[in-house]
């Protein structure tokens, strides 16, 4: 006898089994787009990997030569400087010859500024001013070794220069707020003095014995120039006369005469 067939009514598929369905069909998709990205753009993304990782490459190359550069440099001038220091001028401005072109800005600068003092030891004044102008005027070189090498420039020739020059090439250094301040001022102060222009003087040269910040030395030179010009440069006498050894703080609070 033959069996009666049966009709089986089909399971709905559960949430769970939806969401899974649909992940795939997805991910699928997802497949299908990056295949056909690869396929389009494959040669352009790796020609663009190739050219990232050749450049990150070629930076760190570069970067240690630069760091091996700047080692030489350095120890170039270190010598240069031991051999200033034994008082051979002539060596140390031989040794840092090569740095005047080949160096970074800043050992260029210091190189510069070691010939130039050469210069001046062996009595070429001329050509220690053309060293400190090519400092002074290079963009590359730091600005506070550009403002130093013009000091040192009209420190060099001020008895060549006019008073009025000096005061016009110094007297944006000579400000308070700028570290140059007190070797500039001295220097618009003695230009003003050549000029005949005491009291502009006498002025500066109290400003700077007022200063704390600069050096001892300097500002006892400075208060003693402003003390010929009738200028009171002395803030505080007991501390001076107790600084310049003359009077010594007693135990009892007053002072006594330093033997």
């Amino acid at each position: 006898m033959a069996r009666t067939p049966t009709t089986s009514t089909p399971v709905p598929a559960t949430p769970a089994e939806d969401e899974i369905l649909i992940r795939e069909i997805d991910e699928a998709v997802r497949q299908d787009d990056a295949l056909a990205f690869f396929r389009n753009h494959g040669i352009k993304v790796l020609g663009a990997v190739i050219v990232l990782v050749a450049g990150l490459g070629g930076y760190l190359l570069w970067d240690k030569q630069r760091e091996s550069a700047l080692e030489a440099q350095s120890e170039t001038l270190i010598a240069a400087l031991d051999y200033a220091n034994q008082n051979d001028f002539k060596t140390a401005s031989e040794t840092v010859a090569p740095l005047l072109d080949a160096g970074s800005p800043g050992a260029r600068t210091a190189a510069r500024l070691l010939q130039a003092g050469a210069a001046l030891q062996a009595g070429d004044v001329d050509k220690a001013a053309g060293l400190y102008q090519q400092v002074a005027d290079d963009a590359d070189a730091p600005p506070v070794m550009r403002d130093l090498a013009r000091i040192r420039d009209v420190t060099a020739r001020f008895d060549s220069m006019k008073p009025a020059d000096i005061i016009a090439r110094m007297e944006p250094l000579a400000q308070p707020d700028n570290p140059w301040f007190g070797s500039a001022a001295e220097l618009v102060a003695m230009a003003h003095l050549e000029a005949g222009n005491n009291a502009e003087a006498g002025a500066l040269f109290a400003q700077i014995a007022k200063d704390e910040e600069q050096p001892e030395t300097l500002r006892s030179r400075a208060r003693q120039m402003a003390g010929l010009l009738g200028v009171d440069a002395i803030v505080d006498v007991e501390k001076l006369l107790e600084d310049e050894g003359i009077v010594a703080s007693g135990g009892n609070g007053g002072a006594a005469v330093a033997n």
